[in-house]
């Protein structure tokens, strides 16, 4: 094994990391909840959302606020119980995730047969919509990698933990990259003065946990209202060349580094990295702008302030549909997602919010689960006329992250081909995009190699204490694994002798490793044991959500004909809708052009009827307590 992996984790053995990684780094936010222990305010009874997700429980007005504790399906596993990275069961360094990134995620080389670019896209707009962990600011005193080269005092800086490159990497072995960017060890509970009862170290959100948005509207008062024009119930936006953009910003989350051209600013700041994530993002504001300006054509009397919130929650309750029932049922499986009631087949109001459910995002669902789907990202972006024949031209990846000057100039283009070609096939492999070149320049100075973005996230793993994969195949029912035979039923021989190399023993495999082995279960997008984590998330995210768009007991229901509208959105619509002139779209937009699903004229994909919307057009017999009576127009069964 390379000694400068393993003098990395030396200080790491004798405990003496643990101790440097407590020292306090403050932030008044956490402070005054104490990373979700407490709450000071009295909650107001409103019919909106509050943008810090305060309040949405009423029992515990914390639970999915920003600055509160991620959850686990299993407790912590530190090697010194507290913070200190786990090791072998031996004692020893585990294998270095670069190397396992190199010989048990190959280079992609097939595409899906049956969903779009779009499909791995729209997923992180919902990861980034429910989570983003607290990081570090970056300073001389934990910073030891720069450049790809290692400090010559890195083993005294405490918290930075780098992924080491190693000396026979064929990738990087002319390249002079000791190391893969600047990663930090992320803050915790522990560090941010909370009371950690005694327990293990907790990662930290700082974005709502819920599916709300936060993305387009920010996560605190201050942000949402700097976000706002504060006229018409509008997002701010600017004007060039007769369309609307984001607005321009000198820096954003240290990702424009101050020298891009374009910098947009937005509800959550990762908006600029990467192309196609600014387009969604874009779109999703196009479209607050576009339901506002109806609204208030419709309600002349409304205020800037009743417009904007009511804006927001048809465009959240839009946002939590087309996640729903448009693009989760593509990753987890239609049958098993009406089996496991994340969806419903309904007409009336799913009333299955319960104020003993905690929303909060599970460490093992944002740090390992849903980062399996990285294996979905295609390594270039096509470009694409109105026809939708073939690509015009194509870009790489990784020429455009945290670069979006690409995005005005060729927007319309890059959209058609977000919606039209395919994503690469759920597998473990990985285009050499992300695992060769993902942040290149930004990470590794002016080299042109970039980071392995797997290899960090095994990395990360560690970083936040997640117990081992065979742990987690015990918790969703699968056998435990006694000897590496064993893995054999949900992963392939031929992986598991690979894992058997790397390895000493089946207890110490890290979950994003064994995980995205798995073979993937019919039907979906992950094997059984992402399957099994992602579903005790998305059920808790619908559960935990007193104001999740189909609850009917709220006190802040939509009606029933407004409820039957939202539910005739979708993504293609929002596309049509929002796409600075795309005139036809397929009506499953995750899903590939084909006989069974073509491209029809954007007049015939069915659009929300928001007249009614207008005051004094509700049915006044829709307002009343549904109980699972017939409706005077159609049955409407609560659940």
């Amino acid at each position: 094994m390379d000694k400068r992996y393993i003098l990395i984790l030396i200080p790491l053995i004798l405990g003496v990391k643990t101790n440097s990684s407590s020292k306090r780094e403050t932030n008044p936010r956490a402070t005054e909840i104490q990373c979700g222990d407490v709450y000071h305010k009295k909650c107001q009874q409103s019919k909106y959302r509050t943008f810090d997700g305060s309040c949405n429980n009423k029992m515990h007005p914390t639970w999915g606020m920003p600055y509160t504790r991620n959850r686990r399906l299993i407790p912590a596993n530190y090697h010194d119980g507290v913070h200190a990275p786990r090791l072998s069961k031996s004692g020893k360094p585990l294998p270095n995730p670069r190397t396992l990134s190199r010989t048990l995620n190959p280079e992609s080389k097939y595409t899906d047969y049956k969903f779009t670019l779009a499909t791995m896209q729209w997923g992180q707009i919902i990861t980034h919509d429910m989570n983003l962990v607290d990081p570090r600011k970056e300073t001389p005193d934990n910073q030891c990698c720069h450049n790809g080269k290692l400090d010559k005092d890195y083993m005294k800086k405490a918290l930075c933990f780098p992924v080491i490159v190693p000396k026979d990497d064929k990738d990087y072995k002319k390249s002079g990259i000791e190391c893969m960017g600047k990663f930090i060890r992320t803050n915790t509970d522990l560090n941010r003065g909370c009371n950690t009862h005694g327990k293990a170290a907790e990662q930290l959100t700082i974005i709502t946990a819920f599916l709300d948005l936060s993305l387009v509207y920010a996560s605190s008062d201050k942000e949402a209202s700097d976000l706002r024009a504060k006229k018409g119930g509008l997002l701010l936006v600017k004007k060039r060349n007769n369309q609307e953009w984001l607005p321009i910003v000198k820096e954003q989350f240290g990702v424009c580094n101050g020298t891009q051209t374009v910098c947009y600013k937005a509800g959550d700041p990762r908006v600029n990295q990467n192309t196609h994530l600014t387009i969604l993002q874009t779109i999703l504001v196009k479209e607050h702008n576009r339901i506002a300006r109806v609204l208030a054509k419709l309600n002349s009397k409304w205020t800037d302030e009743k417009i904007f919130q009511e804006t927001r929650r048809i465009l959240i309750a839009v946002h939590q549909w087309i996640s729903y029932y448009e693009w989760l049922p593509l990753v987890l499986g239609q049958e098993d997602c009406y089996h496991r009631k994340l969806i419903y087949k309904t007409q009336g109001y799913v009333n299955d919010y319960d104020p003993t459910v905690d929303p909060s995002i599970l460490n093992e669902h944002t740090s390992a689960a849903f980062r399996s789907l990285h294996t979905t990202i295609a390594g270039r972006l096509d470009l694409m006329d109105e026809d939708r024949k073939s690509a015009t031209s194509s870009v790489r990846l990784s020429d455009h992250i945290a670069d979006s000057t690409i995005v005005e100039k060729s927007f319309v283009p890059l959209t058609r081909g977000l919606f039209t070609q395919d994503q690469d096939r759920a597998d473990k492999c990985f285009t050499k995009e992300i695992t060769l070149f993902f942040a290149k320049g930004l990470a590794q100075g002016k080299k042109k190699l970039g980071v392995d973005l797997r290899a960090i996230d095994i990395q990360r793993n560690r970083d936040h204490g997640l117990a081992t994969y065979n742990q987690y195949r015990k918790y969703c029912g699968f056998r435990e694994a006694k000897d590496w035979h064993d893995f054999n039923d949900l992963i392939p021989s031929s992986d598991v002798e690979k894992m058997s190399k790397l390895y000493e023993s089946p207890d110490d495999v890290d979950l994003p490793v064994g995980a995205t082995l798995e073979k993937i279960l019919p039907g979906a997008l992950v094997g059984a044991t992402n399957h099994c984590i992602l579903n005790r998330q998305f059920l808790h995210t619908r559960k935990g959500d007193r104001y999740w768009f189909e609850n009917g007991n709220n006190g802040a229901a939509f009606t029933l004909k407004q409820l039957k509208e939202i539910r005739k959105s979708s993504i293609s619509r929002l596309v049509c809708d929002n796409g600075n002139g795309i005139h036809s779209m397929q009506r499953k937009g995750f899903e590939r052009i084909s006989k069974n699903n073509p491209l029809v004229s954007c007049k015939d994909i069915p659009s929300i009827n928001l007249n009614l919307w207008q005051e004094g057009s509700e049915n006044k017999g829709n307002k009343k307590k549904n109980n699972g009576k017939k409706n005077n127009d159609e049955p409407v069964p609560s659940y």
